[in-house]
């Protein structure tokens, strides 16, 4: 059981690279119908599915490599939900304590809407709610992952530290933060607004941007029939990648702060090295960000950008468990 659930968290880090790479190549409507692509359950080889299939959907010409990104994400994805329901029976077969079976349901629930998403990101062509809904739904799956497998495993929180429960609090508002800051990231891309701003630390320009925001345009939905390549205005955009930009100011802040106040109140290595890690990724993820305006988005960096969220947010999920464990 341990095993499996670790081979779910490892293939759920697959999905959420694949899931950016797909983003990140504009491949979201690679194909244009869900679950199969253009009416086959892969993508079509031959001459005359080929032509079959851009008369079935002319306003999507068809494009292999895209269709390719897409169903390759799909088919983890899938494999991904089968690990899951497996997972689930397992447990509901044994149902001990060692055994939970309420965060294995939870989780087969979890996917289930997770696949709903994927469908819904498809079916109303790339509407930026479902696309960062079904991003953070992707987080959510691999926390829950990893979290079970923490439950599941032969956790010795180390003896002392009985003070260090207090951080325990501090430590779930930081998985909040960076949450919001993830869910910031993810409606900065579902709206193509990753290059708004090609300037550090902000927008640049003596602040004149600052004149130019237009904080309810960019959380905002306007009605449009596709929502690929994005649909606001410059203005909006760059206002969507501001606050991405502040919120990651906030997330180090804070995070850096708690770094600060664990390491130096806890006795325990154990507890030390986990902090230490959290600053590590932290400082990786600035990087990539910063990458990401300087370099002008590769792709490469883009996706690592997206992994070391998920990385970051699974040290996060541990140290929490670690302090709540103590209480």
């Amino acid at each position: 059981m341990k095993k499996l659930v670790l081979a779910a968290v490892l293939l759920a880090v697959v999905v959420i690279v694949l899931g950016a790479y797909t983003r990140l190549t504009d491949a979201g409507l690679g194909c244009p119908d869900w679950p199969g692509c253009y009416g086959h359950l892969t993508v079509p080889k031959t001459d005359s599915h080929i032509e079959a299939a851009e008369q079935a959907f002319p306003e999507r010409p068809f494009e292999a490599h895209k269709a390719w990104n897409e169903m390759i994400h799909r088919y983890a994805a899938g494999m991904l939900g089968l690990v899951i329901l497996a997972i689930f029976v397992i447990s509901f077969i044994k149902r001990t304590y060692h055994s939970p079976v309420k965060l294995p349901f939870f989780l087969l629930c979890l996917v289930c809407f997770q696949g709903a998403l994927g469908m819904w990101t498809v079916t109303l062509n790339l509407l930026p709610v479902v696309v960062m809904g079904h991003l953070l739904g992707g987080f959510s799956v691999i926390s829950c992952l990893y979290l079970l497998y923490l439950r599941l495993s032969d956790y010795r929180i180390p003896g002392g530290d009985t003070h260090m429960t207090k951080f325990a609090k501090y430590c779930a508002l930081g998985i909040a933060i960076l949450v919001g800051q993830i869910a910031l990231g993810g409606w900065t891309s579902a709206n193509y607004a990753a290059m708004a701003c090609v300037e550090l630390p902000l927008c640049g320009g003596n602040g004149e941007w600052v004149s130019k925001l237009d904080i309810a345009g960019a959380f905002s939905v306007p009605a449009a029939e596709n929502y690929e390549f994005g649909v606001h205005s410059w203005e909006q955009r760059m206002t969507m990648h501001v606050a991405h930009r502040i919120g990651a100011i906030i997330t180090f802040l804070y995070l850096c702060w708690l770094a600060v106040r664990l390491y130096t109140n806890a006795a325990s290595q154990m507890i030390k090295n986990m902090t230490i890690s959290m600053v590590l990724v932290l400082g990786l993820q600035i990087m990539l960000g910063v990458s990401n305006v300087v370099f002008s988005l590769p792709l490469a960096v883009a996706v690592m950008h997206n992994a070391v969220a998920a990385i970051l947010l699974l040290v996060m999920v541990k140290l929490c468990y670690t302090l709540y464990r103590k209480t």
